[in-house]
């Protein structure tokens, strides 16, 4: 990587910035935020695209995937398996070449726009006072500068419709609280007491009970059910550009006010992936005997591991295909996430989507460096005790990858790799403690003390 230095200096430089408006509590104008995130990004984009190193993946995945869109060819049938998803984003591609933009800029700008984009509403999903110093935050986010500029992954499209469905989800409530209204405070801690365990059989089934409220709204409900269309609707464009916002869609849920909204929500989210699929042989081409196919290419993930966390001690650091820890990995997954929920089933749906993610990036077998991305909007807009700690220790990790191995030759760089990947490991428990541990009741104020008082406020 010919640019590697300037980069670094660039990402650190953000780092210290962000720290220090921390420290002096700096609520700069969201336009000024907003400014240093597409000066950072813009400038970063162009020594990557002019550099002579490019991602692999990048050149060999996406490229194609873009290039089968331009000639009328369905992307994941086309580039032999190269790309795994939906072809949402290869139509974007497909017309960023069709308007003769070189690959080196046209792969980037989608994931930089997008990117762009997430600082406003990183803003937006924190709310109260210090909304702005989020937005700042997230545009120096040196994790975020590398995966969307430097590599032109694209979990930050993902990104930027998954954390607009929680924006629309939460509605006009409390911005302060960040990310609760004040109907379902009501109804997930107080349920039971609000509608009453001795209310009488009426009152719950009958006419104008809470089952007749809940399923049968007034006409001034219909807002809900606006809101609730539309959080579906970004939320199904995220699952077009990747699969992993799945783990997103509890979250949103949660934050709608009613049993309606979230039935249209859940609705509105399948029909996006859906549609996307079933005009295949309108916009890609795609023979309509060949979608099974393209279903089958979609699902056919390898259980390639050894990359990050604790799978690596098992392949001497090298990939390696190992359906055993694959497997089992994820069943460890499904298995903390379900924990993860039940255990802040009552925190900010904002709280437990942060901690659903964090807890899989601590056991999941495989990964690459853009996953650590998915649980930075969440916990930068809402940052725990060790919230900086863990944003510092991925994008040093990842950094080190993407900046210094890639200075060297092939056999190095395998070697270096061997490194990197087992020195992962020490991330998982900076991780854990970044989870939001005292935020397990969204109605509980946090407790800040300083050395001169004690107060309570939000932990916003």
């Amino acid at each position: 990587m010919d640019y590697a230095l300037l980069t670094g200096i660039v990402l650190v430089a953000g780092v210290l910035f962000a720290l220090v408006a921390q420290w002096r509590d700096w609520r700069p104008p969201l336009a000024a935020a907003l400014a240093v995130g597409i000066v950072v990004r813009l400038l970063i984009m162009y020594t990557s695209a002019i550099d002579s190193w490019q991602p692999v993946d990048f050149v060999e995945s996406f490229k194609p995937a873009g290039e089968a869109v331009l000639r009328g060819q369905d992307p994941v049938l086309a580039s032999e398996g190269g790309w795994h998803f939906l072809p949402t984003i290869p139509y974007v591609y497909g017309i960023l070449l069709w308007l003769g933009i070189p690959w080196e800029y046209a792969g980037r700008l989608v994931t930089v726009v997008a990117d762009i984009v997430i600082i406003p509403l990183v803003a937006k999903l924190a709310g109260g006072p210090k909304a702005n110093l989020r937005a700042l935050q997230y545009a120096l986010n040196p994790l975020a500068v590398l995966i969307a500029c430097v590599h032109g992954q694209v979990e930050p499209v993902a990104l930027v419709f998954g954390v607009a469905a929680f924006v629309v989800a939460r509605g006009p409530g409390d911005p302060h609280r960040a990310g609760i209204t004040t109907d379902v405070v009501a109804k997930v801690r107080h349920g039971v007491a609000a509608y009453g365990v001795r209310a009488s059989a009426a009152r719950v089934l009958g006419r104008g009970g809470m089952l007749h409220r809940a399923l049968l709204p007034a006409a001034d409900d219909r807002a809900h059910l606006r809101r609730g269309a539309l959080a579906g609707l970004l939320m199904g464009l995220a699952l077009c550009a990747k699969s992993w916002p799945i783990w997103l869609v509890p979250g949103m849920l949660l934050l709608l006010p009613n049993l309606r909204s979230r039935i249209a929500a859940l609705f509105a989210t399948g029909v996006v992936p859906v549609f996307f699929f079933v005009t295949l042989p309108i916009f890609a081409g795609t023979a309509i005997d060949e979608l099974p196919k393209v279903i089958d290419t979609i699902r056919d993930i390898r259980p390639i591991v050894g990359e990050y966390g604790w799978t690596p001690w098992f392949t001497n650091g090298d990939w390696a295909l190992r359906p055993d820890l694959a497997s089992f990995g994820t069943n460890l997954i499904y298995v903390c996430v379900v924990a993860v929920v039940l255990y802040w089933r009552r925190a900010d749906p904002i709280d437990m989507t942060t901690a659903i993610l964090l807890i899989f990036m601590v056991v999941t077998p495989r990964l690459g460096a853009q996953y650590l991305l998915w649980f930075m909007p969440f916990l930068v807009a809402r940052p725990t005790r060790f919230a900086w700690p863990a944003i510092i220790a991925v994008s040093t990790w990842a950094g080190y990858g993407y900046l210094y191995m890639t200075q060297f030759d092939t056999n190095t760089w395998w070697h270096l790799h061997s490194l990197w990947s087992r020195a992962s490991i020490v991330l998982l428990p900076i991780l854990l403690l970044a989870m939001p541990w005292g935020r397990r009741d969204a109605t509980a104020p946090a407790l800040v003390t300083s050395p001169d008082r004690t107060r309570v406020t939000s932990a916003a």
